[in-house]
C-alpha cells in the first residue's frame, strides 16, 4: 500500500517536490520566452520555487489542515514566485525576454501547480475517509467538554485520519495508569491526547516518561496549569487547540527528505571513493592475521526500535561473546589491524552501506546492541525516545566525548541527553558541523577508541 498505515507518508512531499519543478521547468521551455541562457534561468526558477516553498512551508501540510490553509499557502507561494521571476529580468540584463509570454507561462503553472495542490489534498482527504488508510491510533484521556469536543472531532472528521479507539476518565471510579498504559500497548497507539486539567502533576509526569520509553506521541490539550518550562507546539484541529509535547524536526517531510538525500549522496562518496579500493586491502590483512570473515555483523536496534543488521569490518578474533559483550580496554579479543582500525574508526566504514540501505544515517544516536537496548529500556528514563529517528554511524553523543565502552551510569545519562538534543534541534548544519568534528576527532585520536 503506497501510504502507510500508522506513519506519515515521507514519500508525498519529495513527490510534490518533483511534479511542481517538473511543470515549472517544462511550460519555460515550451513557451516561447526567448531566454538568451535558458541553462541560467532553469536554474534560477529551480532555487527560487524551492527556498520560497521552505520558508512558505508551503509543502507542510498536517492531516487537520483546513482548504483554507492550502489556499494561502498557494497565494504567498505564487506572489512571491512572481516578483523572483520578473526579478530574472532586471538582474540578469535579458532586455530580448517576452513579458507577455513570462506572464502566460506564471498564470499557467499557476493554474496547474494549484489544481495539483488541491486534488493532491482532496486525494488523501478521501483516501483516509473511504479506503482508511493512512491512520493514526488515538486515546483520549480526560471526560470534559474539551476532551469530547476533540473526540467528536476525531470520530466525524474522518478525513483528517484519525482512528478514536478510546476514551478514559481520571474522575471515574477504578482509574488506574497501569491500565491505560497497557491498553495503549496493547492497541497499537499511536497518539495520546491528555486533558491536563483532571491529571496530577505526577500523572502528567508518568505519561510523560511512558510516552517518552515507549515511542508514543503525547499531546496535551491546554489549560491554565503551568505543564512544564519548555517550549511546546500549538495546533489546531478544526477549532479545538492543542498542545504537542516534543516537536521533532525529522518528521517534517521536508527536513527528512534532505536528510535521506544527504545520506545517500553522502555514503555514496564514501563507498565509491574510499571503500572500492580500502576493502580489498583490508580484507588481506584481517584474514592474514586471524581466520574468519572481512566483515562483522551484528542485530542492532533502529528507527522505531526495529531491528537490523549493522555492518563493520572485523576487528576481533571470532568469538561466541561478540554480541553479549561490549569491547573494553586492552580486550585480549582484539586483533592488531583491529586495534589500529578501531582506534581510527576505520572500522566502522561498512555502515555507510547501512545509510545506503536505509537502515542507518549518516549522523545520529549510535545504535546498541539488542541485549543493552533491552537492559537500559527499562532501567535509563527517556532511553526510548532516540528510537524516533535512525541511527547515525557518529552523532553528537559521540563528538562529545561519549563513545565507545559505558562505564558508568552517567556514561549512558549523558549520551540519552545528547541525543535528545540532537533530535530536537536537527539540522543539515548540525549533521555537518558533526561530521567535521568525527573527523578531527579521528585524527587526533580519542581516549575510548578502543
Amino acid at each position: 500500500m503506497f501510504f502507510k498505515q500508522h506513519r506519515y507518508s515521507n514519500l508525498i512531499t519529495p513527490t510534490s517536490y518533483i511534479i511542481d519543478l517538473a511543470v515549472l521547468n517544462m511550460f519555460l521551455y515550451i513557451l516561447p520566452i526567448n531566454f538568451q541562457t535558458p541553462v541560467l534561468i532553469h536554474v534560477y526558477i529551480s532555487l527560487a520555487w524551492i527556498v520560497i516553498s521552505m520558508k512558505n512551508e508551503f509543502y507542510t501540510v498536517y492531516r487537520f489542515s483546513k482548504v483554507t490553509y492550502i489556499f494561502r499557502l498557494i497565494f504567498v507561494q505564487f506572489v512571491f514566485y512572481f516578483l523572483v521571476l520578473y526579478a530574472f529580468i532586471g538582474f540578469f540584463k535579458q532586455p530580448i525576454i517576452s513579458r507577455l509570454a513570462l506572464g502566460e507561462y506564471f498564470i499557467i503553472v499557476f493554474i496547474i501547480v494549484s489544481t495539483i495542490k488541491l486534488l493532491s489534498y482532496y486525494l488523501l482527504m478521501e483516501y483516509r475517509e473511504k479506503v482508511k488508510g493512512n491512520l493514526r491510533n488515538v486515546v483520549i484521556i480526560g471526560k470534559n467538554k474539551k476532551t469530547d469536543q476533540l473526540r467528536k472531532v476525531f470520530q466525524e472528521r474522518t478525513e483528517f485520519g484519525y482512528n478514536f479507539t478510546k476514551q478514559f476518565s481520571p474522575k471515574s471510579v477504578g482509574f488506574e495508569l497501569d491500565l491505560c498504559f497497557e491498553y495503549i500497548l496493547g492497541n497499537n497507539v499511536d497518539e495520546i491526547y491528555c486533558s491536563v486539567s483532571e491529571l496530577k502533576n505526577e500523572e502528567i509526569a508518568k505519561f510523560i516518561s511512558f510516552a517518552d520509553n515507549n515511542l508514543k506521541t503525547l499531546k496535551f490539550i491546554p489549560d491554565n496549569k503551568n505543564i512544564f518550562s519548555k517550549k511546546l507546539k500549538f495546533e489546531y484541529y478544526d477549532y479545538i487547540p492543542v498542545l504537542s509535547l516534543r516537536d521533532i524536526p525529522l518528521e517534517n517531510p521536508i527536513n527528512a527528505f534532505i536528510k535521506r538525500s544527504f545520506d545517500i549522496l553522502f555514503s555514496l562518496i564514501i563507498i565509491l571513493g574510499l571503500l572500492s579500493w580500502l576493502t580489498p586491502i583490508l580484507a588481506i590483512l584481517i584474514t592474514l592475521e586471524s581466520k574468519g570473515p572481512v566483515f562483522f555483523r551484528q542485530t542492532r536496534n533502529g528507527i522505531d526500535n526495529r531491528e537490523f543488521y549493522c555492518y563493520k569490518f572485523r576487528s576481533m578474533a571470532p568469538n561466541v561473546n561478540a554480541d553479549n559483550i561490549q569491547a573494553t580496554k586492552n580486550d585480549m579479543r582484539i586483533t592488531k589491524i583491529g586495534k589500529f582500525i578501531r582506534k581510527t574508526s576505520i572500522d566502522e566504514l561498512p555502515q555507510f552501506y547501512n545509510v545506503l540501505f536505509g537502515t542507518m544515517s549518516v549522523v545520529g544516536p549510535r545504535p546498541h546492541m539488542v541485549k543493552h537496548t533491552n537492559e537500559y529500556a527499562t532501567s535509563v528514563d527517556k532511553y526510548m525516545v532516540r528510537h524516533f529517528v535512525k541511527p547515525g554511524i557518529t552523532g553528537l553523543a559521540q563528538v562529545r566525548g561519549y563513545r565507545g565502552e559505558i562505564e558508568t551510569e552517567t556514561d549512558i545519562q549523558n549520551r540519552i541527553k545528547f541525543d535528545i538534543f540532537y533530535i530536537e534541534n536537527w539540522s543539515l548544519f548540525l549533521d555537518i558541523k558533526i561530521i567535521v568534528q568525527t573527523v578531527l576527532n579521528a585524527f587526533k585520536g580519542e581516549a575510548k577508541a578502543y
